[in-house]
């Protein structure tokens, strides 16, 4: 990655701080003040044992999360650990997530193989973060029965990492913070981007939706959207680091800008990023219907910048389903949404989430949930069979569907979906796409793998110096989820 003028100005801010006194309240410096700290004690560690200290984190969930995970390998990278792919390393940072009750299983699961790590290496550290901490049940528990945990914290305090990090490195006890909620954002704290040339983008934190089947709204708190000047300043940051597309991430963007001073809809956002030069790709996600507006279908239509492809969650095809699960819009409602949006912009390609087997869902309502997958078409779908999640209102509730009745439905809803899907992208086989080239394929010698605007994945045989560019690719043959195709030359034909 290039180094920027920001990226010069903080590590001298880190650098220029004055350990002789205590630390400053005012935050980014008060981070950077612990981050001095924690290199020097660092620094002496590593000449205590004669090698590198090494770092490794593991994140769990979504987008938000892989986000929340570069910012806690920038932290520890500026405080003087290597990354490794390794989790023998000696400071292990789970980020996890909590949407589902399995997903705390497999992180109980993996704490008990680091515990091993841990009797073999008494220098290292574990470190739990994220929405799963921020269930006081969970932290309980580890309290009693995972007392080999050096740090744990939540969601709300996560710019806080460096000050824990410090406090953990210079104490022989379990650190525990957890913040119930927050109004704070604190910027310019480092990071390490998964990827040169592309980058999530945070514009706002929190959800005020409480869907009925959902955690999400108690562990990552209220909605707060972060200055448009500053994810601005962040996406010119990140343009001049090489990156050409961006990810704006939301729980619903669609909603942002509500609670600043000066309120800014999501559409107004977009029209403001899409002016930065350099940029040339900007995708979003996730986008709630309820909050979907006109102005932002015209932002998408307007601008070729905008990625052709919008992630618009149904839940449930029936409305009485869908006020159950407090999702505050109709199927109807939802069929003219999409009908709207491909009017607009012919080419999206339009994904979603569908739950099947919630609480009192009859075989009439998942064929209404049927009827929209029929007429919407979409280019994919993320099917799950509802499982409750203890601390939702949903996971009270009475008639819950049988497993074999769930099990049936879930079987034929994936086959229609599979099958609308791979007619859907065979829509554009032999057409002419601009691809930005991701990564080496791991399976084809000589092959690299790319992404359409509209998200669907081509693999075409290239040279690997071409990663990070945006080039011309024929899609010769569609293979359900991904394409073969070939490289041309000629300008970008955006999808």
């Amino acid at each position: 990655m290039n180094t920027t003028n920001t990226d010069i100005n903080m590590h001298e801010e880190i650098q220029g701080a004055d350990l002789s006194v205590p630390a400053p309240l005012q935050e980014p410096l008060r981070q950077y003040y612990f981050l001095k700290r924690a290199r020097a004690w660092t620094a002496e560690k590593e000449e205590e044992l004669g090698r590198p200290l090494t770092c490794h984190v593991t994140t769990f969930g979504c987008q938000m999360n892989a986000r929340d995970s570069e910012k806690l390998l920038g932290i520890l990278k500026e405080a003087g650990y290597e990354e490794t792919d390794s989790e023998e390393a000696d400071f292990v940072i789970y980020n996890t997530c909590t949407v589902r009750e399995n997903a705390n299983l497999r992180v109980y699961g993996r704490l008990g193989v680091l515990h091993g790590y841990k009797k073999k290496n008494p220098h290292m550290k574990i470190a739990l973060c994220g929405c799963m901490m921020q269930e006081p049940d969970v932290v309980e528990k580890l309290k009693k029965s995972y007392s080999f945990v050096d740090l744990i914290f939540g969601t709300h305090n996560i710019f806080k990492f460096a000050e824990l990090l410090a406090a953990m490195q210079e104490s022989d006890r379990t650190i525990i913070d957890i913040w119930k909620d927050t109004d704070q954002i604190v910027e310019d704290l480092p990071v390490e981007r998964k990827y040169p040339f592309k980058s999530g983008v945070n514009i706002m934190f929190g959800c005020n939706n409480f869907c009925s089947y959902c955690i999400v709204p108690y562990v990552r708190g209220r909605e707060r959207s972060r200055e448009p000047e500053e994810i601005l300043k962040e996406i010119r940051h990140l343009v001049d680091d090489g990156v050409k597309e961006v990810m704006l991430l939301g729980q619903n963007v669609n909603s942002y800008g509500k609670n600043l001073d000066t309120p800014m809809s999501f559409a107004g956002l977009l029209r403001e990023a899409v002016k930065i030069d350099g940029l040339e790709r900007i995708r979003f996600m996730t986008s709630h219907p309820k909050d979907l507006s006109d102005d932002l279908i015209r932002v998408m239509a307007e601008s070729e910048k905008i990625c052709r492809h919008l992630h618009l969650p149904l839940q449930s095809g029936s409305s009485r389903i869908l006020k159950i699960m407090n999702r505050r819009y109709t199927k109807e409602q939802y069929l003219a949404l999409a009908e709207r949006i491909r009017a607009a912009v012919p080419d999206i390609a339009l994904t979603t989430d569908i739950i099947v087997g919630f609480p009192g869902e009859t075989e009439e309502d998942f064929q209404e949930t049927l009827d929209v997958v029929r007429r919407v078409r979409y280019d994919s779908a993320f099917t799950f069979i509802y499982s409750k999640r203890t601390g939702t209102p949903a996971a009270a509730m009475e008639d819950q569907v049988p497993e074999d009745v769930v099990k049936d439905r879930f079987d034929r809803l994936l086959k229609e979906v599979q099958e609308i899907s791979k007619e859907m992208a065979e829509r554009f086989t032999g057409s002419c796409q601009s691809v930005l080239v991701e990564e080496k394929n791991s399976q084809m010698e000589g092959y690299v793998t790319g992404r359409l605007s509209n998200n669907h994945v081509v693999h075409f045989c290239a040279p690997e110096s071409l990663i990070g560019q945006i080039v011309n690719v024929r899609l010769d043959e569609c293979r359900g989820f991904y394409y073969m195709g070939s490289l041309l030359d000629g300008p970008d034909t955006p999808v």
